[in-house]
């Protein structure tokens, strides 16, 4: 091995082992590794210049503002509103359509700011029907990362992916080029969490959780980075505005409309949108700085920096050439199993955006050297980099729901360890038909 690969394999060992231990911040531990190789030489100030200036950072930071203004309007209070009187008239059965309907908006915002403002919701919903939150917070985390996994912009992960793909050379995703595999994905789990999460956390429920909602949090508590609490912490409510709800809907529909139709990519008209919504003063800009979060996008360009370590310095290469010598006697189909499992036990442990930088460079590198389409393996790594289901600590969003239900650790593990292997065979099934080798 060269010393720019001793280098790189010494600072990627200290990062992960940094985010499995737990007591640093996550986006400090990514800018720490980055500064590390750019003064150790093995990446120069251009290519961390270009990591923070990549089309993932500049869609996501824009999609965060667009989503921000649909906050500030109060679009979402409302919605959320309609939903509770869904609730009331359906019964239990309305608690599970107002789920899909938040799944469905999942599809296209982030998971985590649709969790905070319906987590409250769906816990007092539960209560007042006489019910558990436990028996509904967990299935709403899930289900926004599943559906999250229906479309490019559904997840930060996908698009993480596509931009590491991006500079190792492959074509780029279209924005519902995955839909085929995250919608069956969604589907299969979705059926599952409805016909048997209750019944598997109820084994878990005590004699009066049915109506009890756990106070023993410490606002100040973190993990991983994320606050940990009740989701009030995050949230407040905001008045109706119905004339910027509007602007900001149809800037929104009309950023991804565009993107869809190839007139231009994502992250250029996702930022389009959100100077627009500044210039129509739907949203300030001291207001759209606030819901930039900027610790996510730190992160994310952190761990960029160290995946173009791994590619500069042949890392990738290497540990690509010993995987495949392993699975020298198998077919591609076979790797790419290998490729999933792997990549899902390593989202169980770090963080979404540190799997999808780590992997994807392996994932193109295999299936150059398989002599194969690469895409498979990257629609695979974008599915496992989100199925963070059988820990509480795997997604953000379980981590705001595991403090604010109570859940035990091993509750993720009896509903999230089976919601693994299905969506597991239901992604690999559905890539083989839809992105062959």
């Amino acid at each position: 091995m060269t010393i720019d690969q001793i280098l790189t394999l010494l600072v990627l060992a200290a990062v992960v082992g940094a985010l499995i231990w737990d007591k640093v911040r996550s986006d400090v531990v990514a800018l720490s590794g980055a500064a590390v190789l750019l003064m150790t030489g093995v990446v120069r100030p251009v290519e961390v210049q270009g990591a923070f200036a990549s089309p993932a950072i500049i869609a996501l930071a824009s999609l965060f503002v667009i989503a921000y203004a649909l906050e500030l309007s109060g679009l979402l209070d409302r919605a959320i509103a309609a939903g509770v009187t869904l609730c009331k008239r359906a019964g239990s059965a309305g608690i599970w359509l107002l789920l899909t309907a938040i799944g469905c908006v999942s599809c296209f915002l982030n998971s985590t700011p649709i969790v905070v403002l319906g987590a409250p919701v769906i816990r007092d919903v539960a209560v007042a029907m006489n019910k558990s939150p436990k028996l509904y917070l967990m299935p709403l985390s899930y289900i926004t990362v599943l559906t999250g996994c229906c479309t490019l912009i559904g997840t930060s992960t996908n698009l993480l992916v596509d931009d590491m793909a991006s500079n190792a050379g492959q074509p780029r995703f279209g924005i519902f080029e995955i839909t085929p595999v995250g919608v069956p994905m969604a589907i299969a789990g979705g059926l599952y969490l409805f016909l048997f999460s209750g019944r598997l956390m109820r084994r878990s429920l005590g004699p009066d959780d049915e109506t009890r909602v756990t106070s023993d949090y410490n606002p100040d508590l973190t993990i991983g980075g994320a606050q940990v609490g009740h989701a009030e912490l995050f949230a407040e409510p905001r008045p109706f505005q119905p004339a910027k709800a509007a602007i900001a809907g149809a800037v929104f529909v009309g950023a991804i409309a565009i993107a869809a139709l190839g007139f231009a990519p994502i992250a250029a008209a996702a930022f389009a949108g959100a100077v627009l919504l500044i210039l129509l003063k739907v949203i300030s800009a001291d207001q759209a700085y606030g819901g930039l979060k900027p610790d996510i996008l730190i992160l994310i360009a952190g761990m960029v920096v160290i995946g173009i370590a791994m590619d500069e310095s042949g890392l990738a290469e290497v540990a690509t050439r010993a995987l495949v010598t392993s699975l020298h006697d198998f077919g591609p189909l076979t790797a790419l199993i290998v490729l999933y499992l792997a990549t899902m036990v390593l989202t169980e442990l770090l963080s979404n955006a540190t799997v999808a930088v780590l992997v994807t460079p392996i994932a193109v590198a295999l299936a150059e050297s398989l002599g194969v389409s690469s895409r498979p393996f990257l629609v695979a790594v974008m599915m496992a980099g989100s199925a963070a289901f059988a820990t509480p600590f795997g997604y953000q969003t379980n981590v705001i729901v595991y403090q604010m239900a109570g859940y035990r650790y091993m509750d993720f593990v009896r509903v999230g360890l089976p919601l693994n292997i299905i969506t597991f065979a239901v992604a690999i099934a559905a890539i083989t038909i839809f992105f062959p080798f």
